[in-house]
């Protein structure tokens, strides 16, 4: 077990005032007039409350020893945070491909954090993950997908309370054979059947699949799938390259009171047994994300490229959820974003209104050192709840892949997490808002929100 922690300088990220323009999608002409009017508010002055300019972050890195280094890959593929050993504050989960080990666990202590090995042995992880108390013991469980090298998806038992740095967690099998790569995991009870199933892409297959939790999971040799999509779902790709679907998240998006699922670039309604219809929100796939970003009968999506290059926009529904055409996108970044893998919604600066955190990767190809986009950026989108938002810059030049927004450190206000993909790897780093403050209440559980409808405090998304 290794442990650091430090203290830096309190910095603020730069500012700049922003609106979003609406797209100008093709309507009948009634349809178009209707619309029009509906967005005519979104070219008000924009005016934010004064908090939003007041955050100051403590970026916290491995490279400074702040943090225990992840391990020796220079391939670092997903990032999960959840609150593993239930003490009332969240801990995270990096995953690697190319070296041992395969999964490792940042427990959180007083000063800092602990590396923990969660998985020994060298797996070809991809980008993803989820979290879910799969075998019923009270404590969570973890789910991540084997990349292009590997047709399997895995589950990892957690051995709560019993935590040995040193030892591994239990790997079952959800999936062994067929297509490889599977980058991105959701659950939500898709089906209504008042009990989560997974949701995964099996990009080598094209298609998307739901798997169902068996009656005893330590014992089952795999889970039931079911396809309920297969095609394209928005993939753009850079230059013919990273050309797969991705992106999972889990919302009540027509207000029915069930969670549906969303991928790629669509949401699915679910019609009853294992039939769902895909309903289109843009053109555009990649890094979904979903909240009530203003006020109205239906929550709203962000979508980013992901894997790609090409617009951050969010969508707003101006009529039903199931027409396409009534999902009207609005541009963030005001420029194509370059790799975008990183999507978060959430109240960071806890005004009482969701925001947005997007950033790029800065390196990609593995066959070279320099970065493949040196001025990469992360931003923060600050909402006013109204479909207005300021626009920050909270880095320029480092590489942002899978990056999460929770609370870290326990203290009540939201954290960012980044963990490069091969930028300048092996390293981890964390901004933490304004330092670390007293310790909420312990005991209080910190629910991931992949698990079931987003609360109003924050919402995200899972998924190189």
């Amino acid at each position: 077990m290794t442990s650091a922690h430090g203290l830096k300088p309190l910095t603020p990220v730069m500012e700049t005032a922003f609106h979003s323009p609406p797209d100008r999608p093709h309507f009948s002409r009634q349809k178009s007039i209707r619309r029009a009017a509906s967005v005519l508010p979104l070219l008000a002055t924009l005016c934010l409350p004064a908090n939003a300019a007041e955050i100051n972050w403590q970026h916290l890195s491995s490279k400074n020893g702040d943090l225990p280094v992840p391990g020796e890959s220079t391939e670092q593929t997903g990032a999960i945070v959840a609150d593993f050993d239930r003490d009332g504050v969240n801990d995270f989960v990096l995953s690697f491909r190319q070296k041992a080990p395969a999964l490792v666990w940042y427990r959180r202590t007083a000063k800092g954090w602990d590396r923990y090995v969660i998985e020994k042995d060298f797996l070809t992880v991809e980008a993803g993950g989820a979290v879910f108390d799969i075998d019923g013991d009270g404590d969570l469980d973890l789910v991540f997908g084997g990349d292009y090298q590997s047709n399997e998806v895995w589950w990892w038992e957690n051995p709560s309370p019993h935590f040995d740095p040193n030892v591994s967690w239990k790997r079952h099998v959800i999936k062994k054979g067929g297509a490889t790569q599977h980058h991105d995991q959701v659950f939500g009870d898709f089906l209504g059947r008042g009990k989560p199933q997974l949701a995964f892409w099996n990009q080598g297959a094209k298609k998307l699949f739901l798997a169902e939790i068996p009656a005893d999971p330590r014992h089952a040799e795999s889970w039931p799938l079911t396809e309920i999509f297969s095609g394209a779902a928005g993939e753009r790709g850079d230059q013919g390259a990273f050309k797969y679907a991705e992106g999972l998240a889990a919302y009540d998006v027509d207000g029915d009171g069930r969670v549906d699922l969303l991928a790629g670039n669509y949401w699915f309604k679910h019609q009853g047994g294992m039939k769902f219809t895909p309903v289109k929100i843009g053109d555009l796939g990649g890094r979904i994300a979903v909240g009530r970003l203003k006020a109205g009968r239906y929550p709203q999506v962000v979508i980013a490229p992901g894997d790609g290059v090409g617009p951050l926009k969010w969508y707003e529904c101006t009529g039903h959820p199931t027409n396409t055409s009534d999902w009207v996108g609005h541009d963030l970044a005001g420029r194509d974003v370059v790799h975008g893998h990183s999507l978060q919604i959430a109240d960071i600066d806890g005004d009482g209104q969701l925001d947005i955190f997007a950033a790029e990767m800065a390196k990609w190809h593995e066959n070279q050192a320099e970065p493949d986009n040196p001025n990469a950026k992360a931003w923060i989108f600050y909402g006013d709840g109204r479909g207005n938002f300021r626009k920050t810059e909270l880095a320029t030049g480092m590489g942002f892949h899978e990056a999460r927004v929770a609370d870290l450190d326990g203290d009540g206000d939201m954290d960012i997490l980044d963990k490069p993909y091969n930028w300048e790897a092996p390293r981890v780093d964390v901004w933490l808002q304004n330092g670390t403050g007293p310790r909420q209440q312990a005991g209080i559980e910190v629910r991931p929100v992949t698990v079931a409808p987003p609360a109003a405090r924050t919402t995200t998304q899972a998924g190189k």
